[in-house]
């Protein structure tokens, strides 16, 4: 029961998706605090992740999710739309932000229904 939970599909695709959001969180919190600083560029997770992580779901291989490992990168999207050459737009950040969050909290309660089913077949009691 135990190596059935965690070596799932699902409870490792979701430990992933957490490590992103939280690598996520530190690299806005670093494009906030650089928001006024001239030539700063603007950090995200490597849109490599994502594909491949998408890639190991589905295959189904849990070896490839728990091998997909988020990393973070300069965004070659963002584009500077003032004269310093920052590429951090304050409202774009703090959107972002927030809909990081909201990620965060979901990938947490997949993970915790996870351990509430293994609590429930141990004990017998939620």
């Amino acid at each position: 029961m135990v190596e059935g939970l965690f070596n799932g599909t699902n409870y490792n695709a979701a430990k992933r998706l957490l490590d992103a959001a939280a690598l996520r969180h530190e690299a806005i919190a670093s494009n906030l605090a650089n928001v006024e600083t001239p030539g700063y560029l603007r950090m995200d997770v490597a849109p490599s992740f994502e594909a491949q992580l998408k890639q190991a779901i589905g295959s189904g291989d849990v070896s490839a999710i728990k091998s997909a490992k988020p990393a973070l990168t300069v965004d070659q999207t963002a584009r500077a739309v003032r004269q310093d050459g920052n590429t951090v737009t304050l409202e774009s950040e703090l959107l972002l932000l927030s809909q990081n969050s909201v990620e965060h909290a979901m990938e947490t309660q997949m993970i915790t229904g996870n351990l509430m089913r293994m609590r429930l077949a141990i004990t017998g009691r939620a």
